[in-house]
């Protein structure tokens, strides 16, 4: 029998950490510009040792003059957004998101003299919904009582211009003696609902809808078209355009009409009001050709103008004790701020010059010309690990003259082709784009036959990946694009 025996293992493993220092710089190279200059201002609110840096005289004279990047980087780029948070199996819903097309529809400078009054005079003021309503109001002959009932609705409207809460609800907030009954507040509801603008205080996308028809002047487009909304809202959405021919017995050209009509009601009149949540993209990087060869350069408009106080800091080192450890950690991360700003913008110029080196094309030729790119590629090219670049090229965008572009835009996988070469995914999703633009609309294509024209070209490309493609594209299905003579 084998006695037990005790075993020790020595182990030796090495384990890579990072530094404070570098943690820093980690963190800092991914964020955004926006949310990285915010760091920067909250550093200097907090540390003495930062403060920032005036330009020189000739700087100033220089930029004064209209420094040609200066006067072409565009600040920033307006990028509308999507409402995610809809329910496709809502008609109301649906038809807002697949349908909505917005109605078609200054600046101020400042005085030479200086004064503040007048330039403030020249800037108008923003209106929102309510106080646009309130304004109508007013200059009606209402009793007090009615007053109350339709300002009471008219404090209850949501952005979109509905009113979401039921007349029940807002009659006991008001508390009126004798108590409102539902006539009074149903006639309040249309006074509200024929005011300026029209489809205001609906309580859904149909009634939104109904309240915009009396804009349609024939009487038989009008009828249609109540019909459809107050019957067939989901066949509408889809774009159902047969299905409907067939249950209103009407030509599909004819149906296909008033739809169009449908769809350019506007089932969210209160966002004509007010101030919306606009979010803009900050281009780091600006492209321009400069004696027939394209060059890359910093955005001045996101680079942080800091530095560190000398003063302070040889004062510091003059008079420096065990006593003052806050102050010397304050000046050692004033150090790493600057520091991390010069590698930030410098690693993001690195890597942007190195895309361009790649995808010159693109910007000569468009999507088509992409290639395929991957991070490890730029990563040998420049002497970075594949993680930093990743890091740099997330919600970091490059100004060019086809537009803004986010960095990761220009990296794609390969596409195998039948000739033996390869072709990106950007390239491929470019003559899909091209290939609808083209289209016959009385016979759009489907993705099946786009994918069959692809493999006529010599790119192999799934069914299935046409469609996330021609998604990507926002591209509506075939049966949605099909137009009806």
């Amino acid at each position: 029998m084998n006695s037990p025996a005790l075993q020790t293992r020595t182990e030796h493993r090495q384990h890579q950490t990072l530094t404070p220092r570098l943690q820093h710089a980690v963190r800092l190279l991914q964020l955004s510009s926006l949310d990285f200059a915010q760091e920067v201002m909250d550093a200097m609110g907090k540390n003495p040792f930062l403060e920032i840096e005036e330009p020189s005289g000739e700087a100033a004279a220089s930029e004064g003059s209209g420094d040609d990047a200066q006067r072409d980087a565009p600040a920033a780029t307006e990028v509308p957004q999507v409402d995610s948070n809809v329910s496709a199996s809502d008609p109301d819903t649906t038809w807002e998101r697949e349908n909505w097309q917005t109605p078609g529809g200054s600046g101020s400078s400042a005085s030479s003299s200086g004064d503040t009054d007048g330039v403030m005079e020249m800037v108008a003021a923003a209106i929102d919904l309510r106080q646009h309503l309130r304004s109508q109001i007013n200059v009606m002959p209402l009793s007090d009582r009615d007053r109350v009932l339709v300002c009471a609705i008219i404090e209850s409207l949501d952005d979109d211009g509905y009113l979401r809460l039921s007349l029940d609800e807002l009659a006991g907030i008001t508390e009126l003696e004798p108590v409102v009954d539902q006539c009074e507040m149903n006639t309040a509801l249309k006074l509200v609902q024929s005011l300026d603008p029209c489809g205001v205080g609906a309580r859904n996308a149909s009634e939104c809808l109904l309240l915009q028809l009396e804009c349609i002047d024939d009487s038989v487009d009008r009828e249609l078209a109540r019909r459809i909304i107050t019957e067939q809202l989901d066949k509408l959405a889809q774009r159902d355009i047969p299905g409907l021919a067939k249950l209103f017995d009407r030509e599909a050209v004819h149906i296909e009409a008033v739809c169009d009509r449908i769809r350019h009601l506007d089932p969210r009149p209160g966002w004509r009001f007010g101030s919306s949540d606009v979010h803009f993209v900050v281009p780091d990087v600006i492209v321009k050709k400069i004696r027939g060869q394209w060059a890359a350069q910093l955005n001045p408009a996101v680079v942080p103008k800091i530095r560190l106080n000398r003063v302070y800091a040889e004062l510091f080192q003059q008079h420096r004790n065990s006593k003052h450890t806050e102050l010397a950690a304050h000046l050692q991360e004033a150090r790493w701020t600057v520091r991390n700003v010069e590698q930030r913008f410098s690693t993001i110029l690195l890597v942007a010059e190195a895309i361009l080196r790649r995808q010159h094309h693109f910007l000569e030729y468009g999507p088509l010309a992409m290639k395929p790119l991957g991070l490890r590629e730029i990563a040998d090219e420049v002497g970075l690990h594949e993680s930093t670049v990743s890091r740099v090229t997330n919600n970091k965008y490059m100004a060019t003259p086809s537009g803004v572009f986010e960095l990761k835009y220009f990296f794609s996988r390969a596409m195998p082709t039948a000739s033996g070469g390869a072709c990106s995914a950007t390239a491929i999703r470019g003559v899909i784009q091209d290939m609808i633009a083209g289209e016959n609309p009385m016979d759009p294509l489907s993705d099946a036959e786009i994918a069959r024209q692809l493999a006529r070209q010599g790119l192999t490309v799934a069914r299935r990946t046409v469609t996330k493609y021609r998604q990507m594209l926002k591209v509506a299905a075939v049966e949605r694009r099909r137009k009806h003579a």
